[in-house]
């Protein structure tokens, strides 16, 4: 098992879904995890899929780690920055920042039609600001204060997940080329932050068991499919490793990387890891 006891992270977007794992596998390892969302209750979320800031926060503690739940909607700057100077006053240090918050997944229907694969030209022009906005944008400005952090110690890990999109058509123009966008900010991220050992990565997860995946299972191949939690022991195994500066700037996927740090999801599985073709 990872040990992370004394090491800080934040989490954004871990209501639900991968940064609900993500937030889980960094607890299971000891960390304390600084647990970022738009819901504090029950049932108000946009899709209705359930889940809050304060449950994750309190699954995180259960597993072993502290989870401290934050409410923040990452597409206001203000909010974001009175988070991350409470973990400095909190904690006077971060060491991981996994950018998962992407508000741009929501309203796929658009005046009651279901627009998400419709061609660029019939998109609503509403959903590239969601995208860049709601996603890139807050990864962005998220990475910009914690880096603060990162270097006055001298030493992080900042993860933004992305996907396939960013190298292949994924059925929707404005997601790609903010996916893109995000890979291409990790890229040169990381060749800024190197000289003060800050460590910058994509991160590309599988077909993961989120709530809206189990929602629609019936149409998808679960056979090769991850939880939630997987990504965050893999990111728990990151932030672990010291030689991890090696992979700065690059893309990895989450089970390529399980495979080379004997990582396995939480029911014992080795998930394949699927390649660009695949995807």
């Amino acid at each position: 098992m990872v040990d992370l006891k004394g090491k800080v992270a934040v989490v954004t977007g871990a209501s639900r879904g991968v940064g609900k794992g993500i937030a889980l596998g960094l607890g299971e390892a000891g960390s304390t995890v600084y647990v970022t969302g738009r819901t504090t209750q029950e049932g108000t979320d946009v899709e209705k899929l359930g889940g809050t800031v304060l449950g994750t926060a309190e699954e995180v503690t259960s597993l072993g780690g502290k989870g401290i739940a934050v409410a923040c909607d990452h597409s206001d700057d203000a909010q974001t920055a009175k988070l991350f100077q409470r973990v400095k006053e909190e904690h006077g240090r971060l060491d991981v920042l996994v950018n998962n918050a992407w508000g741009g997944y929501e309203r796929m229907e658009h005046d009651g039609e279901f627009t998400w694969l419709k061609p660029f030209w019939e998109q609503p022009f509403w959903r590239w600001d969601a995208m860049f906005h709601g996603g890139a944008r807050a990864a962005f400005v998220a990475s910009a204060y914690a880096a603060r952090l990162m270097i006055e110690q001298q030493g992080g890990l900042i993860v933004n997940i992305s996907f396939w999109a960013a190298q292949k058509y994924l059925a929707n123009v404005p997601y790609g080329a903010a996916k893109a966008a995000v890979d291409k900010m990790t890229a040169d991220m990381a060749h800024e932050a190197e000289k003060f050992n800050i460590t910058v990565i994509s991160l590309y997860p599988g077909l993961v068991r989120t709530e809206s995946v189990m929602r629609a299972a019936e149409y998808f191949d679960m056979s090769n499919s991850e939880s939630p939690q997987f990504t965050g022991r893999v990111i728990a195994a990151l932030a672990a490793d010291p030689d991890i500066l090696k992979k700065s700037g690059k893309v990895l996927v989450v089970a390529r990387e399980a495979l080379e740090y004997g990582i396995q999801d939480i029911d014992g599985k080795q998930p394949r890891p699927v390649t660009l073709e695949e995807a």
